[in-house]
């Protein structure tokens, strides 16, 4: 986890500029650095590090003495380097996972180069010797990556778009701000001036196809049948191979657990493999929520089970309303349920930052979209139904749980690894036909849930534990986070401004109190930047407002069950 933040063509000081740099500095708490690029003055890289691969040679803007012409700067993790390096005989300068852009884009181009990277990144690739600049993002978008164009060619990057609201540009016209497209690679030509222009926007791979890299993957080919045991036998190698793979780390490695299914699996699946490496530590888990929440309960239980070093953070309601407002700013969003289920992640994020020295953290983000765990699912019409709306929240992940791992975690400076957006598990789980993926006998996930049946890697009430409400998960069987919160902001909002909402944010109007709230808070921070967000999470086959699955008619909170 990084922050990175790059401009091409600036008609500004660069002094000033870089200041807008350094609101993306929690991202990378252990060192910064800002460059200048050799006869472009009006071009220059920012650099925030968190340390994680490669103690001495790991600062970026990244160049090696093979190519002094190629500038990286990157934040990312590429699982696969050390197999991509043996594979083409490139000749290393660093331990840095990163090097292998330069050597896989001066062999085979910047397209190909993108899709034998198996890992997540946000990279831009500046090659002064044929006037380039390449940009780029992982799959699912778990690093972010924000573009500032203006109509004139001055091109700003960075990693949160906080870094990028203050620039200051020529034109009269302000600049949009957008999201750069996860799975996507974009090429810009250099003009002399320093400025660019936008030659080549090209998808690289999207979340259904078999990726380019899995040829030289460690696990092999896999058997293609769909006899259900071999199926589930598939499932659990790759998703093995998901955790191994990422325990690349030279910092200690943590795992959220909230006693769910999906963090459940990760976390056990996680200490099994660091006892079989030899890790030189325990590894350590960590749970949220007020005393007897569901999910604290569920978690101790899993932590016992698996023999993890388990911190449990408790949280009350006035401490979660309390920091709505930093979770807010961090996000850069004002979907509702992704706010709510921020302030836990963030919390927990600041206690392991400040109380603990894992910095690496595993955690379950993908499994609900890829596995069709939501409530909803229950609803679907038809299993295609289901299996076209499974790959629709695959490609919005960037806007909502996504974003939330990353800002709720980089805002405390750690690294969040997530194994269920593995690029071969996700290709594989949704090769398989429409009619094994959807909730059967009443069970969503129940695949999944097969493919793990008797092995005793985590105890069996966990591992067919319903999927619960964040918001009733993490708190009080008496009241629960989202009761709280209506309570809280009914008296901040006031029955004449929610009649007015349609008029005041015609994109995406407010039709709660708690929406009308998120968004107020939200233009403080980013005034007419509402389009970063197209659509609100919500539930699909059903007339909801809100998206909290306690409002379902199919829900059961687990005191009612």
């Amino acid at each position: 986890m990084c922050g990175i933040w790059a401009l091409f063509g600036s008609d500004e000081c660069m002094s000033v500029q870089c200041t807008c740099a350094m609101k993306i500095a929690h991202r990378g708490p252990d060192a910064f650095r800002f460059e200048n690029v050799n006869g472009f003055t009006n071009c220059c890289f920012g650099f925030h590090r968190l340390a994680i691969v490669d103690q001495l040679y790991g600062m970026q803007p990244l160049r090696i003495k093979k190519f002094p012409y190629m500038w990286l700067c990157y934040n990312g993790e590429i699982y696969n380097h050390q197999t991509l390096r043996k594979q083409f005989e490139f000749d290393y300068q660093t331990k840095m996972d990163g090097e292998i852009l330069l050597h896989l884009y001066d062999r085979f181009g910047v397209k190909k180069m993108a899709s034998l990277l198996d890992g997540v990144f946000a990279f831009i690739l500046l090659d002064t010797a044929n006037r380039k600049v390449h940009v780029g993002r992982d799959t699912y978008g778990v690093r972010p990556l924000f573009k500032l164009l203006t109509d004139d060619g001055f091109l700003a990057l960075c990693s949160e778009a906080k870094g990028l609201i203050d620039i200051t540009h020529g034109m009269g016209t302000p600049a949009s701000i957008v999201p750069f497209p996860p799975g996507h690679f974009e090429v810009f030509d250099l003009k002399p001036s320093g400025k660019v222009q936008s030659i080549q926007m090209e998808q690289f791979h999207c979340c259904r196809q078999q990726p380019s890299h899995a040829i030289y993957d460690t696990v092999e080919k896999l058997p293609i049948s769909l006899d259900e045991e071999l199926v589930k036998s598939n499932i659990r190698n790759l998703f093995e191979n998901a955790v191994r793979k990422r325990l690349m780390a030279h910092r200690r490695i943590g795992c959220l657990l909230s006693g769910g299914l999906d963090s459940s699996l990760v976390a056990a699946t996680l200490v099994k493999l660091a006892k079989e490496e030899k890790l030189p530590y325990p590894i350590q888990t960590f749970a949220i929520g007020s005393d007897d929440s569901p999910d604290v309960l569920a978690a101790r239980k899993v932590a016992n089970h698996i023999g993890s070093e388990h911190h449990e953070v408790t949280f009350t309601a006035e401490e979660g309303i309390e920091v709505v407002k930093e979770v807010i700013f961090h996000l850069e969003s004002y979907d509702v349920t992704t706010i709510r289920a921020s302030v836990g992640m963030y919390l927990v994020s600041k206690y392991i930052r400040q109380k603990t020295d894992s910095v690496v953290i595993f955690s379950g983000e993908g499994s609900d979209e890829l596995t069709q765990g939501y409530i909803y699912f229950h609803k679907a019409p038809t299993p295609k139904a289901a299996a076209e709306d499974s790959i629709r929240l695959m490609e919005e992940l960037y806007m909502f749980d996504v974003l939330r791992a990353d800002r709720t975690t980089a805002a405390h400076g750690l690294e969040l690894r997530v194994p269920f957006l593995d690029h071969r598990f996700t290709a594989y789980y949704l090769s398989l036909p429409d009619e094994m993926r959807v909730p059967r006998d009443g069970v969503e996930k129940h695949l999944l849930r097969e493919s793990f049946k008797g092995l005793g890697l985590i105890p069996d009430e966990i591992l067919w534990r319903r999927k619960e409400a964040f918001s009733d998960g993490m708190t009080s069987l008496k009241k629960s986070w989202y009761t709280y919160l209506q309570e809280h902001l009914e008296s901040m909002v006031n029955d004449e401004d929610m009649e007015e909402a349609y008029k005041r944010f015609p994109h995406n109007p407010p039709r709660t109190k708690e929406a009308y709230y998120y968004r107020q808070e939200f233009e403080k921070h980013y005034p007419g930047r509402a389009q970063w967000l197209s659509h609100y999470w919500m539930p699909r086959w059903i007339d909801a407002i809100d998206p909290s699955a306690r409002t379902l008619s199919i829900y059961k909170a687990e005191k009612d069950q």
